[in-house]
């Protein structure tokens, strides 16, 4: 482990994805004196979340979490969150990092720790730095060997620590005083270095007793940034430049790793450079292309079952240049590490050689994606026809989140323009995640208005939270798309437990509403009022949270989550290999 950093302070020059530059200069200012009053545990680990770029923590309350909650609330410039359950705070932080780089939640001992753990384990699949705050037991009873509540009756405190440690890249246990400084700025500078969630457990009568090490503000160390071992990144680049210099239809794909390697503009430059033709995972139409060219270029990818389409992308490993955050493998070999992506895609624009052949071929058989049949008046509205409108309604000023279902595949067709948000779970997949994911990062994005895309069966996982939005009055536009169960599954594998007890939506929302806050809600069957609710949506209903019931046929599914559902379903039922 590294030895522990102090994150920037409050005028320091941190940023909220953790790129922190910098070092102690020599002629420093002595550390600013803090009254007794904020020098306390609860109020360092609140300084630490807002100097790390957090406004906002969603949490849920319980009896030893509730003194730490007091002193995160008196911080300025930190808003407590209170959302409705555990999994769905873990979901707010989630699309909070998306949007902010850093998210940040808080929940009580075992039963609110076991209960947001699948949220924590969708952040760290995403690579997502989101720092779960626990309130744990009284420092007085560890190593009594006694039981207490919200445990599974066992005079053993470890179990939520065990879980977690496989979902999160560091763990501190603060029950006690004397390393709490250490412990908390470590796990906050652990989590923006290494993009991924930590927890962080503080004993209930701890929050609020002052200690020295809380006195002052702390010298104003920064998290170092990494940097590219120089001779590996020139080797790299001259055997990648070789390698695709001599290609004739080389293609380059972008992955989710962008992200986490902040490579998304460099990624944007090489392509400008090369002129290769280019696609973005998880795009199926996007492999077809890859799969003609002699060369491909993959930056940040993840090849997993749903991305490869039910492992039916079947690329050569010897055409391949991987390059992931910090490593670069070409072909067979050699591999390079100690490689920033955003370094050697820089580095490797300056010299490839144009060559636009793969493109080239992709137009001559590019065929325009096709506009949906004229609805007829009142005629049952389809699923292509609503987002067609949706499409129109996306600028720079809006940000789409697409639940996991057929809204992954509506939404993937999306074009966005520049300045767009778009964010979805595709490694992990976990139903529910965009009611969360939405709060939070609308939360965060305030510059930006949310447009959610959600199933019915997904809403009716995590549907308490629109409460949430409304308390933070919150303008979302979420599209409910209403087609009677769990359409993702239908098309992997049918059964009636796909079926779901159909609800009134719109009735659920209002009564959620009950008054208080900004709230509207419209019910849509054909097209006609498609049109007036969006109007409505986007003209006087501009600064409420809207909420839109678009009820279409159960078979009423993209041509794309058709294919890819036979193929999952195929690679699912594989038989069991001969022993």
């Amino acid at each position: 482990m590294d030895t522990p950093i102090a994150i920037a302070p409050k005028n320091g020059a941190a940023n909220a994805t953790g790129e922190h530059v910098g070092s102690l200069s020599s002629g420093a200012v002595a550390p600013t004196p803090i009254c007794v009053a904020e020098a306390t545990l609860g109020r360092h680990l609140a300084r630490r979340l807002v100097q790390a770029g957090v406004s906002d923590v969603f949490a849920v309350p319980g009896d030893f979490n509730l003194t730490l909650l007091d002193h995160l609330i008196d911080e300025p410039g930190l808003r407590v969150v209170g959302c409705c359950n555990e999994l769905n705070a873990g979901y707010a932080a989630d699309g909070y990092a998306r949007s902010r780089g850093v998210g940040a939640c808080a929940v009580t001992f075992t039963v609110g720790g076991l209960s947001v753990l699948n949220a924590i384990a969708g952040a760290y699949s995403e690579n997502l730095p989101v720092i779960c705050i626990v309130g744990g037991p009284n420092s007085n009873d560890y190593g009594t060997n006694r039981i207490l509540h919200h445990t599974i009756g066992l005079p053993d405190f470890s179990q939520e620590l065990r879980c977690f440690q496989t979902v999160t890249c560091y763990q501190a246990v603060v029950n006690n005083l004397e390393d709490a400084h250490e412990l908390i700025d470590t796990a906050i500078s652990t989590a923006l270095k290494e993009s991924k969630p930590v927890y962080i457990s503080i004993s209930c009568n701890l929050p609020a007793i002052p200690h020295p090490t809380f006195s002052r503000e702390p010298v104003p160390f920064f998290l170092a940034p990494r940097v590219s071992n120089q001779m590996g990144l020139e080797a790299a680049v001259e055997a990648t430049a070789e390698f695709l210099n001599k290609a004739v239809k080389p293609v380059m794909v972008g992955g989710p790793k962008l992200r986490v390697a902040k490579a998304k503009e460099a990624f944007v430059e090489l392509a400008d450079a090369c002129g290769y033709a280019m696609a973005v995972m998880p795009s199926a139409k996007g492999f077809k292309l890859s799969k003609s060219a002699d060369a491909y270029i993959f930056a940040g990818p993840i090849f997993n079952d749903y991305s490869s389409v039910g492992y039916s992308l079947l690329l050569k490993k010897e055409k391949a240049i991987i390059v992931q955050p910090d490593r670069v493998v070409i072909a067979n070999g050699p591999a390079f590490g100690c490689i920033l992506m955003k370094d050697f895609l820089k580095a490797l624009a300056k010299r490839l050689k144009k060559n636009t052949t793969a493109f080239e071929n992709y137009k001559r058989i590019f065929v325009p994606e096709g506009v949906p049949l004229e609805c007829k008046p009142k005629e049952a509205l389809r699923v292509n026809v609503l987002f067609k409108h949706i499409q129109n309604m996306l600028s720079g000023d809006t940000a789409v989140i697409a639940e996991t279902g057929d809204s992954w595949f509506n939404c993937q067709k999306l074009k966005l323009p520049e300045g767009c948000g778009y964010e979805f779970q595709m490694q992990y997949g976990s139903i529910g995640w965009s009611v969360g994911a939405t709060l939070g990062y609308a939360q965060a994005a305030k510059d930006k208005r949310v447009i959610a895309c959600i199933g019915d069966g997904s809403f009716q996982v995590t549907a308490q939270d629109v409460s949430t939005m409304l308390r933070c009055e919150q303008n979302t536009i979420i599209f409910l798309i209403n087609n009677g169960g769990y359409t993702i599954e239908v098309e992997i594998h049918d059964g009636p437990y796909n079926v779901i007890k159909n609800w009134n939506y719109t009735g659920l929302v209002d009564a959620i509403h009950n008054g208080e806050g900004k709230c509207w809600t419209a019910k849509v069957r054909c097209e006609e009022e498609l049109k007036e609710v969006i109007g409505k949506a986007t003209g006087e209903k501009k600064d409420c949270l809207c909420f839109i019931e678009v009820i279409v046929h159960k078979d009423d599914t993209s041509k794309e989550l058709l294919e890819w559902g036979s193929r999952v379903s195929a690679a699912n039922s594989r038989p069991p290999n001969p022993q």
